[in-house]
This record gives structure tokens, sequence and C-alpha cells, in this order.
């Protein structure tokens, strides 16, 4: 066998593991839409009722939200809980005119007898984490309710929630997004769509399985003494959200998850602020993952537990796979159509099959979200090819994220940017670092690739299946970076280097 020989299978033998590998997370939501269909009909009851109804403390952490401050305090104030019973702190971390904003509101709620707080520091240290944690000395609820400032909670939220707390394992009750700007953009429909899978499906699932599921960050209530029980916020990830969920289940506390109890919030209507915040969840779940897997599988949680906690905390490594599927995949189809000509198609088809399968679970998944949802099914139908476009475009910044995470490179807890009703309109007063950013010129060079790749499969019959796919991810990237370029020309006449906001940086 020749050097080349050699070369060749080689490289085949890791196209073939990482296309198993992309199936196989594609497998994987088989699994959990089969988990969902199963339980979905264990709708989480309380155990009782309070006699009394218990403190509860309304957290309202923020940071450079002039646009939503306002908003969002008084919305708190609004929410239908017993005045003796509820407080109010305002945890803010500005750098900017929120620091005005949110001490008038406050004074002025005060003033009408609400029971509300003002906390700020003069640093960011730990930031969303560390604000939290540097705010619980202060707190005077056995329950403590996050809601991030572009939420606007229901009055009737703690009313519908707090009974779960009745039982003495439960630590947590999330609650589910609803998105106030769904149907603002292209992005922002396949955004929420993304966001009602999670929710809808992989949420419930979970939950009523009796797996590991995640606290979103925001739109939830924690008992507090699970909170100190679980060892408290650690600001060692960019997901601390997700780091003290997994710490309080492995304790032994149970989460409950409510679908039908929503929270309207802001998806970010700008590419580059739906970037950094796929950066830092992906960043941040890679982080989870390496520090607390091992844990996991050496601990005694059931079996179950185990395997869906290894898919969930290492599902970042789909981004990973995909962007190596996306390198090797002219060489892939050159080496199949013309280089080795016998049985070739075959492979081909065979490789087809495995992705189409495999492709095919996201629109099984992403169809029983919106048909549990009650939303217009046909959506799905429609944004299918957008929605697979939008998971490859941002695969790239992504496997950034993934690679700093595995090195250990610290990174600056960069906050998704608050837009209030605006939306677009008030997304040009955003601000950009002064440093040149090559990631959208890579995207935009991964997408003159992708439409080479499906010439070439058009031009050899043999490798015609591939180009619905190839057009599809061309069109991905070419979204994605066009849409960057657009965002940042239109930041950049304004500078304000206290709130940063931008896509990850590659130098």
């Amino acid at each position: 066998m020749s050097i080349a020989d050699v070369l060749q299978t080689a490289f085949m033998s890791l196209y073939t593991f990482v296309l198993v590998m992309v199936s196989i997370y594609g497998l994987h939501r088989y699994v959990i839409v089969y988990l969902f269909l199963k339980h979905r009909k264990k709708t989480p009851q309380p155990a009782g009722q309070f006699e009394e109804l218990p403190r509860v403390t309304v957290q309202l952490p923020m940071y450079n939200e002039e646009t939503v401050a306002q908003r969002i305090i008084e919305e708190a104030a609004r929410i239908d809980y017993p005045s003796d019973k509820l407080q109010i702190q305002v945890i803010d971390d500005s750098t900017d005119d929120t620091c005005r904003i949110a001490q008038e509101t406050v004074a002025r709620l005060k003033a009408q007898g609400v029971d509300i707080q003002y906390l700020h520091r003069d640093d960011r240290t730990g930031y969303k984490a560390g604000a939290l944690d540097a705010a619980m000395p202060h707190v005077t609820g056995e329950f403590i309710t996050i809601f991030d400032a572009d939420f606007i909670p229901r009055a009737d939220v703690l009313q519908d929630s707090i009974q779960h707390f009745v039982d003495p394992d439960v630590c947590v009750v999330q609650t589910r997004w609803e998105h106030l700007n769904r149907e603002d953009s292209w992005l922002t429909k396949a955004q929420a769509i993304f966001l009602d899978g999670h929710f809808a499906i992989e949420h419930v699932a979970r939950n009523r399985s009796e797996r590991f599921m995640s606290f979103n960050g925001t739109a939830g209530t924690w008992r507090k003494t699970a909170i100190a029980a679980a060892g408290g916020w650690h600001h060692d990830t960019l997901t601390e959200d997700l780091d003290l969920s997994y710490r309080a289940q492995l304790k032994g506390w149970k989460f409950v998850f409510l679908p039908e109890v929503t929270a309207p919030a802001e998806l970010p209507p700008e590419m580059n602020a739906f970037k950094a915040q796929q950066f830092r969840w992906t960043k941040g779940g890679a982080q989870v993952a390496i520090k607390l897997l091992p844990k996991i599988m050496m601990s005694k949680a059931p079996l179950k537990v185990k395997i869906e906690s290894f898919f969930h905390l290492t599902g970042f490594c789909l981004h990973i796979y995909m962007f190596a599927l996306v390198l090797m995949l002219f060489p892939a189809i050159f080496l199949r159509t013309v280089a080795v000509q016998d049985g070739s198609i075959w492979r081909s088809v065979i490789d087809m099959g495995v992705f189409v399968l495999a492709t095919m679970s996201a629109f099984v998944f992403y169809l029983a979200s919106q048909l549990q949802l009650s939303r217009d099914w046909r959506t799905v139908f429609k944004f299918m090819p957008m929605l697979m476009a939008l998971g490859v475009g941002i695969c790239i910044s992504n496997s950034k994220a993934i690679i700093e995470a595995i090195a250990g490179k610290q990174s600056e807890f960069v906050r998704t940017p608050k837009y209030g009703r605006g939306g677009q309109a008030a997304a040009s007063t955003m601000s950009k670092r002064k440093s040149k950013k090559l990631l959208p010129y890579i995207e935009f060079a991964f997408g003159v690739y992708m439409t080479i790749c499906a010439v070439f499969s058009l031009v050899y019959i043999r490798a015609a299946l591939t180009a619905p796919f190839l057009l599809i991810f061309a069109f991905g990237f070419f979204y994605v970076s066009i849409l960057s370029f657009q965002a940042e020309r239109a930041s950049s006449p304004v500078e304000d280097k206290a709130t940063p906001v931008e896509e990850p940086v590659i130098e």
C-alpha cells in the first residue's frame, strides 16, 4: 500500500468518524423526543399548599441595561404577592446611565412602600455570578426569584409556582421563556424555534423522566438553602446557572419545570449579539462539562441520569464536529466521486443516508416543539433550511469557544445586549471593541468554499445528493458573515468602552 493510499484511508476514516459522531448527537434528539412523548402527561403538581406564603426575594441582576432597567424594576414591583412577603433587589454592576435610571426608579418605588433595595458594585468580579453571590447576605427571602433585565415577568408568576416548594426536596422551579420580538426577522424567528425546542421538549423530557435539567439563569426561583448546600454561586465558568444546577442535583435536590408558566423576554435582534450569546453559552457549557462531568460519572446517580448528563453537557461537541465535517467535505467528495471509482456511489449514498437520518431528527425535534406549543407547525417546514443554515453558520465561532474552554483560556462575560421594545432601532447605539475581527471574513470564505463544493457536486453526478446540503451550508455562512458585517458597520460610529458588545474575536 502506497503512502497516498495510507493517507487516503486515514482521511476517510477520520471523515467517517466525524460523520458518525454528528449522527450520534443527531440521533440523541430522537431519544429526547421519545422521552418527551412518554412522559409529557406527568404534569407536576404541588405536594400541598403553604399555610402561610413564604418570603420571596426577587433579584434583578443588570449591567449597563439603560434601555430596559426601568421596565424590569417596575414590572417586578407589579408581581402579585403579599407586600410584606416580597423583597426586590436591584443588583447593578453598571458603569453607564443605568445606575441613575435604576436608582431613581428604586427611590420612587420605595417611596410608594415597596420593599426594594439598590445594590451596586464598583467592579465586576465574577460577573453575574459574583453579583448574585455578593447580594446573598442582603437576601431576606426563603426563596430567590431571578429575572434578567430584558424579561417582563407576569404578575402571577409567583402565585403559579411557589406552592411547588412545599416539597422540601425541590430547590428550583423554572418557568418557560416566551419571546417579545419573535416575528421581527428571520434571525429572531429562528432563535425562537431553537429555544422552543429547548424549553418545550428538552426540559420536559429531562425533568419528567427524572433526569438532570438546568436552571436557565433567569425566570426561575431557587430555594435559598439549596444554593448554599450546593456550594453557592461559582464564577469559574461562563454559565454559572448550569454549573449550580448540576451541583445541586448531585446533592439530591429536585427541579420542577412549569412550561405553562411563561416569562416573555427579548431575543438578540442582530447577529453579533446572537453570536456573543451563543459563544458564551457554548464556552460555559464546555467549562461545566470539564469541571463536573467526571464527578457525575463517578457519582451514585442512576445510569440513565449519567447517560443523559453526558449528552447534555457534551452537546457543544456538535459544533466542533460540524466544523470538521465542513472542512473535510471537498476532499471527501473528491475521493468518493473521482479518486476512487469502484463502489464510490454506494459509499456516498450510505454517508448521505446516515447524515440525512440524523438531520431529520432536528426536524422531528422542532416540529414536536411547535405542535406542543400549539403554534403553526408549518413554520418548521418553512424554516428548517434556515435553522440548518444558522446552526452551521455559527459553528466556527462556537468551535473557537470550545477550544478556548479546553485550553483553559479565561474570557470576559460578554452580556447579551438588550434593546428594549425598540429592537433593531436601538441596535445601532451599541458599541464594539476597537479590534480587528477576522471571524466574519473567515465565515464568508467558508461560504465561498461551500459554494465551490456545491458546484463540484453538481458537475459530478455521483455527488449530486450532497448539493442541497452544501447550498444550505453556503447560505448559512454567507448569512452569518454578512449580518455580522452589517452589525459592525451600524455600531461603528459609537464608542463606549464600558459596554463592549461584540462577536468573539479571532486574533
